[in-house]
């Protein structure tokens, strides 16, 4: 396919392009149709069976993409993740993509989709975007399958004193829905329920999410399912899945969507899709399930992490890798002209004029979340995603920066190019794969206490210089030790668009002091989540959202979709 500068939508292109039937792109990573679930012609699940056969096989070399903190410029890490993998193959490697799927709510809200962009896109993007397989109808299910069974118990006479005051377990939707972040159930007299307080998390911060994307397979799903916690009881002691005894129900509604997605890119490289928890919430990685996968069905697998390294490549490497067992080869940070601009003070209205004082500027957002992956032991390249608003002197400045921080560097033009606008970051990736020593390691261990890993995540990754934890933080702290939650990773939830908590803090803050005002137990995922700043597991719609802009012509094709 000849690529050429192009002004058209991502789904116009999307649209133009020819895929191959999944039966084919499945040949390239040596599997058949027996090895297949397919759903129409373009989309497959992984068999149980096949997962099983190739856990014995070598594992390939798995590269982890990641970004600068994200700005509304646009950073366009999954159009480099897809468009790497697309420049791999195109240099003669046998490569596989592992990706989040996306959340309908960001997506007809303001953030957009998850496929990439340009000419390098994961397809069929419009089904990606929209319902996919139903895996996150799954998960939704599965989420409000417990509430209502646990609300049952309230109502049948409540054998395991459960503390309706004491609820932790909400309900889940996969939109953006304000109205739904407090709400008030059960009314309406004896018949109706019992009347408590309750509210709504989107699908994508769901534990369940969490633990579908961390669990081995699905013993281990079931197992996770159990240890979740739901309220706490009259003795405040934590009541579980397992005790109200309904994990067998909630992994039969997730038989299948823990299965893996296949399907292909724009170049017709396979890409497994699957799992989608936020990271600026949860811990923002696609499925242990499918990177494991990818890494036996290809030599090299490009995956990424959500929002910054301060976010996503952070609990990728503390809290994925660790789980998986996974060592990541490398690590790409993915920066443009447009966010850097931003760090240094450029309003979004000025990004397409030249500004090297304030490109200078931003460049110590960069060198942070450099000095981050570096501290974990890992090889890093940055990855400039090109945008055409780019002037020569602009691009000259920020390859000149890194080769005086002896940092790898490759202008990238996926979004423009394919995977031919991918090779020069591909060949640095396997030079300096070749070159460095990998001395991978966290930077905590398991066996300090909460209070140290939050303290260490905020001075090692953020830059900070201390973290304040409220009076319910410090309870909760107690209470964790007495239950025996300690030894869990910690999942931060922190703002995506600022090193600290502050999302008005560009650039690379310094003397800043994190706030912890709450924790939240994920015992099934394995973390413990340390709520800072005003994220909200419930977000909202904008004034303008993409939805607006949404429609369907009269032969059922997508319009407007990005």
């Amino acid at each position: 396919m000849a690529m050429k500068t192009s002004f058209k939508s991502d789904i116009e292109i999307a649209q133009a392009s020819t895929m191959k039937p999944i039966v084919e792109i499945a040949k390239k990573i040596g599997l058949t149709e027996d090895d297949l679930e397919l759903f129409g012609k373009y989309k497959a699940k992984l068999s149980n069976e096949v997962l099983a056969k190739i856990k014995t096989k070598e594992s390939g070399k798995i590269i982890l993409v990641t970004s600068i903190n994200p700005t509304p410029a646009g950073e366009g890490k999954s159009t480099v993740t897809v468009g790497l993998a697309d420049a791999f193959t195109r240099i003669g490697k046998k490569a596989m993509i592992a990706m989040r799927e996306p959340s309908l709510g960001p997506t007809m809200g303001i953030k957009g989709g998850a496929t990439g962009g340009g000419y390098s896109q994961v397809l069929p993007m419009e089904d990606i975007n929209l319902h996919f397989t139903g895996d996150l109808h799954a998960i939704t299910t599965a989420n409000n399958a417990l509430a209502a069974l646990m609300d049952n118990h309230l109502q049948q006479g409540n054998e395991l004193n459960i503390d309706q005051r004491r609820i932790v377990w909400k309900r889940a939707v996969d939109l953006n829905d304000r109205a739904l972040r407090k709400v008030i159930i059960g009314l309406g007299g004896p018949l109706q329920g019992v009347p408590r307080e309750d509210g709504f998390d989107i699908t994508v911060a769901s534990e369940i999410m969490a633990v579908l994307c961390l669990a081995a397979d699905l013993k281990d799903l079931k197992l996770r399912l159990s240890r979740m916690v739901v309220a706490y009881n009259d003795k405040k002691e934590p009541v579980t899945v397992g005790d109200l005894g309904v994990e067998g129900a909630l992994t039969l509604l997730l038989k299948d969507a823990v299965k893996p997605n296949l399907v292909q890119t724009i170049e017709h490289t396979p890409a497994l899709i699957h799992g989608g928890p936020f990271a600026n919430i949860a811990h923002g990685c696609n499925s242990v399930i499918a990177t494991t996968a990818a890494a036996k069905l290809a030599d090299y697998v490009i995956t990424e992490g959500g929002f910054g390294a301060d976010l996503g490549a952070e609990k990728f490497l503390h809290i994925k890798a660790r789980s998986a067992g996974i060592k990541p080869e490398a690590v790409v940070v993915v920066a443009t002209i447009r966010a850097l601009k931003m760090h240094g003070g450029v309003p979004k209205t000025e990004l397409a004029k030249e500004n090297i004082a304030s490109l200078t500027l931003g460049f110590a957002n960069l060198q942070k979340h450099i000095e981050t992956i570096k501290s974990f032991g890992l090889p890093v390249v940055v990855a400039i995603n090109k945008f055409i608003t780019d002037t020569e002197l602009e691009v000259q400045t920020l390859l000149e920066w890194c080769r005086r921080e002896n940092v790898a560097v490759a202008l990238t033009e996926v979004w423009e190019k394919g995977g031919a606008g991918g090779i020069k970051l591909a060949e640095e990736l396997l030079a300096v794969i070749e070159k460095e020593e990998n001395k991978f390691h966290p930077l905590y261990d398991l066996s300090d206490s909460i209070e140290q890993k939050v303290r260490t995540i905020v001075q090692k990754v953020y830059g900070g210089k201390d973290v304040e934890f409220s009076s319910k933080a410090k309870k909760q702290l107690l209470d964790f030790e007495k239950f025996g939650w300690s030894n869990l990773a910690v999942c931060m939830a922190k703002s995506q668009y600022s090193l600290s908590d502050d999302p008005t803090k560009l650039g690379r803050p310094t003397d800043f002091t994190v706030t912890v005002r709450e924790f939240k137990p994920s015992i099934g995922a394995g973390f413990i989540v340390a709520l800072t700043g005003e994220v909200m597991t419930m977000p909202g719609l904008p004034k303008k959202p993409a939805a607006l802009k949404m429609d369907v012509d009269e032969n059922g094709n997508a319009v407007g979709l990005f």
